[in-house]
């Protein structure tokens, strides 16, 4: 397990790039996978969804680590406290700090980057969009469908709140990680949003 813990990256030039780490969340959907090195978060990945089709309400509250090294670089230190807030106290993640990503669709000057970055700053907790809003937003009107090819090449979800973007219609449209894992975040954040308004 720990070569799979640690991990060079290499580029085609054969240089090392960074280091590259791993750290397993078990969270109330599942395990999540948080890659990264000490510049910041490669990808989150979702590796065992245990929602169904009938669980899209509660879950259990705990988000904790299961597996990772002992000494964790900043930026996956930074991100699994976010994730943790996020599930547990949702409030909370508008005062931790972002963690830095470091993934190649956020290193290129391209529309992709575009959306996900007014994603993130727009799209608040509790909130969703439509894929043609989201386009607006973006400055260009006429992009949903590259709105929706952009949410495919989310490298950082939740964190990244893909899971808002939804269709016109109001259906809840394709998700990396299922229907029903879109449906429990989107549930998760407007249960939580009700809470807050009591």
């Amino acid at each position: 397990m720990a070569s799979r813990l640690h991990q060079k990256v290499a580029l085609k030039d054969g240089k090392t790039q960074c280091k590259k780490m791993h750290v397993m969340l078990n969270s109330p959907v599942g395990r999540i996978e948080i890659s990264g090195c000490g510049t910041g978060v490669h990808e989150i990945q979702f590796k065992e969804n245990v929602l169904s089709q009938n669980r899209t309400k509660e879950a259990s509250v705990t988000c904790e680590v299961c597996e990772g090294p002992e000494e964790m670089t900043e930026p996956l230190k930074q991100c699994t406290a976010w994730l943790q807030a996020y599930f547990c106290e949702p409030l909370m993640t508008e005062k931790l700090p972002m963690p830095p990503f470091h993934h190649p669709v956020f290193e290129q000057d391209s529309f992709t980057r575009q959306v996900l970055w007014t994603l993130l700053r727009d799209v608040k907790f509790g909130e969703a969009v439509s894929y043609k809003q989201l386009a607006d937003l973006a400055g260009n009107s006429k992009a949903a469908r590259a709105v929706g090819g952009a949410m495919r090449s989310n490298p950082v979800p939740i964190i990244i709140p893909c899971h808002r973007v939804i269709c016109s219609s109001g259906q809840t449209g394709h998700y990396g990680g299922g229907t029903h894992l879109k449906q429990w975040l989107l549930s998760h954040e407007k249960h939580q949003k009700e809470k807050l308004a009591y």
